[in-house]
């Protein structure tokens, strides 16, 4: 008997996240994930209309391809994905993985060339289709939330087919704000840091691109931030985990990254040019996401926290710099994190993780969940 928690997210998948309709084409592609709701997922699909098309991947078969990785091979496998992504109008991914770190002996120059090659691709992808991420629990992302893998499912599931309509007309008022703001201020434990979001504009983000959600991202005007920021959360990159990363800017670059492995974090900094530049700028409100557990599309979205993101802007909220990077890092602010304050135009926005103007009050987890 199939889960019926599998049915559940399927439909939203395909009904609200991506808002299928008949006749178009739908790219499902999928990493070591059940294949009971793959199956679930493509009679989702088929329910409204569209067509699936289906790519199923593992990644201990994607590490091995990608050691021995060479310039012609990811140039042809960059014309075989834009050949397929040109001919779907909606993507739907879903990624698990029974070890976070699979790709981590890569090395990270194969890492850097693949990345960059195949870039025009997500680049395509994310400006041109319909599209929605998200990960599949497994024993390994329950071990990294320290729950047991039964509470961890149950977590993921709550937390991912939440009342996102609600979410999405509570946000407007931050998203108006942030499309208004000029000058924005950062303060936290060894975080003091200023730029500007002016004209640069606001999106929405609640359910409709990756599941689970709930921010709203801008991106900094490009040589506008100067200061430094400290990251309080653990991250991942290219399968290597990365922790207590201070990054110092001046005129809108990194001019300095320490961490806890600072040489690797400082080789991927130098991906390119675009690398040591901020490409998004967003504050998380997910009421039921309240600890970092090493998975980006859960971290980013965590109640009380903002992320700060090196690398490629997105055409949504564009400043204009490019990279085959984009490396969202996260900063938590509620008070057993440290606390902290977010301003806009010298009006305090957040403080210590919660919403402090009338309007952004319905953000704040007690009003959400």
């Amino acid at each position: 008997m199939t889960d019926p928690r599998y049915s559940k997210l399927a439909k939203l998948l395909a009904e609200y996240s991506c808002e299928l309709k008949k006749g178009e084409n739908v790219l499902v592609d999928v990493t070591d994930i059940p294949d009971e709701f793959t199956v679930e997922l493509i009679r989702a699909v088929r329910a409204t209309g569209a067509t699936p098309l289906v790519e199923t991947r593992h990644s201990r078969v994607g590490r091995e391809l990608l050691r021995g990785t060479d310039q012609k091979r990811a140039k042809l496998m960059r014309a075989v994905e834009m050949f397929r992504m040109k001919k779907v109008q909606a993507f739907i991914a879903l990624r698990g993985s029974h070890n976070a770190s699979e790709s981590s002996d890569v090395p990270g120059k194969v890492m850097q060339m693949y990345s960059k090659t195949l870039r025009p691709v997500q680049d395509y992808r994310v400006n041109k289709t319909k599209w929605v991420v998200l990960r599949w629990p497994t024993p390994s992302m329950a071990q990294a939330a320290n729950m047991s893998t039964e509470a961890f499912e149950d977590f993921y599931f709550n937390v991912c087919t939440l009342d996102y309509a609600k979410m999405a007309k509570v946000s407007q008022p931050l998203k108006k704000r942030m499309q208004k703001a000029d000058k924005v201020r950062l303060v936290a434990p060894g975080t003091e840091l200023d730029f500007s979001i002016k004209g640069i504009g606001a999106v929405e983000c609640v359910g409709s691109r990756n599941i689970p959600d709930g921010e709203v991202f801008s991106c900094p005007v490009k040589p506008s931030v100067n200061g430094v920021i400290q990251f309080n959360t653990p991250t991942i990159y290219s399968g290597t985990k990365f922790e207590n990363v201070r990054l110092e800017f001046k005129d809108g670059k990194v001019v300095k990254a320490t961490g806890s492995n600072t040489k690797k974090l400082n080789e991927i900094l130098d991906t390119d040019a675009g690398a040591r530049y901020v490409g998004e700028f967003a504050l998380g409100f997910n009421p039921y996401i309240l600890n970092p557990m090493c998975d980006i599309l859960f971290d980013e979205k965590i109640a009380g926290s903002l992320h700060f993101t090196p690398g490629q802007a997105y055409e949504d909220c564009d400043n204009g710099n490019r990279s085959a990077m984009h490396w969202d890092m996260v900063l938590i602010q509620r008070p057993e994190w440290g606390g902290g304050e977010i301003w806009f135009d010298n009006e305090l926005i957040r403080k210590d993780g919660l919403f402090v103007p009338k309007d952004l009050k319905p953000l704040n987890p007690a009003n959400l969940k």
